[in-house]
């Protein structure tokens, strides 16, 4: 599967999981292209960097992962977003 993705949006507002994200994604041969801190940073630096796969948080400032990964799918459908996120509660998780 690794083949499919080049190019990776890591979407956190914690410079600490971003930091560790792209770690994990660096030592495993991929390519992170860019990140954002918040959901509207998302929605415009996706639409700028066109990356293959997107690490969504769900709580962020702005705007939340939830909302801002709907806009990025109206935007493009064909979008692969994975959330992470360390929310709990079944109403998040079911949201995502």
């Amino acid at each position: 599967m690794k083949s499919d993705i080049k190019s990776i949006l890591i979407v956190d507002d914690a410079e600490f999981i971003r930091l560790t994200l792209k770690e994990i994604f660096v030592k495993n041969g991929y390519h992170v292209i860019g990140e954002a801190v918040n959901g509207e940073d998302a929605i415009e630096k996706y639409k700028e960097l066109r990356p293959d796969l997107v690490t969504m948080d769900i709580t962020m400032p702005k705007m939340n992962g939830i909302e801002s990964t709907k806009k990025i799918i109206e935007y493009d459908p064909n979008a692969k977003i994975v959330i992470v996120t360390s929310m709990t509660t079944k109403a998040y998780i079911t949201k995502a």
